[in-house]
């Protein structure tokens, strides 16, 4: 029976990270965050109409890359098509559960006794 050799197994494991390339800034999910401002009433309208243009955007990327690749571009790889496409799918929920919040919200607005 084999065993595992510990040391073995980290030097490949840091091969395999350096040859992927992995850089801990790639991988930060957070590093475009920008925390805002406090918002004005009148900049919730612009506010959302922006937050809906870059789910229309990531859309459209998406589907452009799919198009591309299914048209055998070679400039466009399946990793790239993939990841465009979740995050047009994660920013498309996002959406979806911000909407209901805000439907949510009203209706317990409408239904409060004055």
């Amino acid at each position: 029976m084999n065993t595992i050799n510990s040391a073995r197994l980290l030097a490949e494991m840091n091969r395999m990270a350096q040859s992927a390339d992995l850089r801990p800034h790639r991988l930060n999910p957070t590093q475009d965050f920008q925390p805002s401002q406090a918002v004005h009433p009148s900049e919730f309208g612009t506010l959302l109409i922006n937050a809906l243009g870059k789910v229309n955007d990531l859309s459209m990327t998406a589907g452009d890359l799919s198009n591309r690749l299914v048209q055998g571009d070679p400039d466009v790889s399946l990793a790239e098509t993939m990841i465009a496409g979740q995050k047009a799918s994660v920013a498309f929920e996002a959406t979806l559960q911000v909407r209901n919040k805000l439907v949510q919200a009203y209706q317990d607005i409408m239904n409060m006794t004055i």
